[in-house]
């Protein structure tokens, strides 16, 4: 199957299967009455969001599995090998890709359970810091055997101007990735908290590590980036502002878990601070106002954390918010193309 035509159509069927999914599940929600609980710390006008339905993610979950379903299903049936070409190691790509994505399913799942005692249990704190914390944890060691063992114990990753490091790095690769995956897994959480963020700077970021692995030649990654990057943007459609359907823990970790499996796929994690500029400053502003508000005893540097909210708190708009938000996202998304395409050495 053409590589070009491959990418295309996994990008229109995430989108197709995410949105046309609102028509049903988003009703369903509502008569489940799995509505959106707003804390009392969150700003006042948020109040009005009381009881929008949560748990979407599964919508854009179920448009990212069936794209990938009919493209790599296609491809099979025309005698294609999407899925490993471009890789050194096919049987390692596989474990990157379908590792990745179960690994995406279980962070789907813990966010599942945390949204489900929110809303159903109206235990509004869900799953303790630290249960969710073991649960992150053992989902991380579970994926990174994985791709140890399917990387036969030699673990290499790619550093732009660098070029592949095995060495020290197989020593580090556990510490590492747990570090990694933990911190991205949260850091997209946190994104999640106005109507169309997570969803939009998603769709930009996944849809640059689509056409990263495209001109690395690693067409199985680019097939999933661009499903990803489709089923958001089906998503976007019901959750930009005023938003019909949050995506809830449930969504935010699975998109946590995808972008930390694709970026693994083109064997470049590191490329998740340039192309996750958002989801990092956001991750960093909660962190920095915590300590600075445990240094000084209450003071604050943001008017609330994550930043998102200092900027709404100080008289932006959802939708400038969402606008702004995109542009820097895009800029890193340009900054990290440019660096695994210049930053390849021979």
């Amino acid at each position: 199957m053409n590589s070009v035509a491959a990418a295309l159509l996994a990008l229109a069927a995430g989108l197709a299967v995410s949105y046309l999914l609102g028509f049903v599940m988003i009703p369903w929600l509502h008569k489940l009455k799995f509505g959106q609980v707003i804390l009392d710390i969150g700003p006042n006008w948020h109040k009005n969001k009381q009881g929008t339905p949560t748990m979407g993610g599964f919508m854009f979950a179920a448009g990212t599995l069936a794209s990938v379903a009919i493209v790599f299903s296609t491809d099979a049936i025309m005698g294609g090998h999407l899925v490993s070409k471009g890789a050194g190691l096919p049987s390692d790509m596989k474990t990157k890709l379908f590792g990745g994505i179960l690994m995406a399913l279980c962070f789907c799942a813990v966010g599942f359970v945390d949204d489900y005692i929110k809303v159903v249990k109206k235990r509004n704190k869900g799953l303790s810091i630290m249960q969710k914390t073991v649960l992150q944890f053992f989902i991380c060691a579970a994926y990174l055997t994985g791709l140890y063992l399917g990387m036969n114990g030699k673990p290499s990753m790619f550093i732009p101007f660098v070029g592949t490091v095995s060495g020290l790095y197989g020593i580090l690769f556990w510490p590492f990735g747990l570090i990694v995956i933990y911190a991205t897994i949260n850091a997209v959480n946190f994104t999640d908290g106005i109507d169309g963020l997570c969803s939009s700077v998603t769709a930009v970021s996944a849809l640059s590590l689509g056409v990263i692995a495209a001109v690395a030649g690693l067409f199985g990654a680019a097939v999933v980036a661009c499903a990803l990057a489709g089923a958001c943007a089906g998503f976007f459609l019901w959750n930009r502002h005023p938003a019909k359907v949050f995506m809830g823990d449930t969504g935010s970790m699975f998109l946590g878990g995808m972008m930390v499996a694709i970026a693994y796929a083109v064997n470049c994690p590191l490329i998740l601070l340039p192309v996750g500029i958002i989801y990092f400053i956001e991750g960093l502003s909660d962190v920095i106002q915590i300590g600075y508000f445990k240094l000084t005893h209450g003071k604050r540097i943001f008017k609330m954390a994550p930043i998102h909210h200092h900027f709404e708190m100080s008289g932006w708009s959802e939708n400038k918010i969402v606008l702004v938000f995109n542009i820097v996202g895009f800029a890193g998304c340009v900054a990290a193309a440019a660096l695994m395409y210049y930053g390849r050495v021979s």
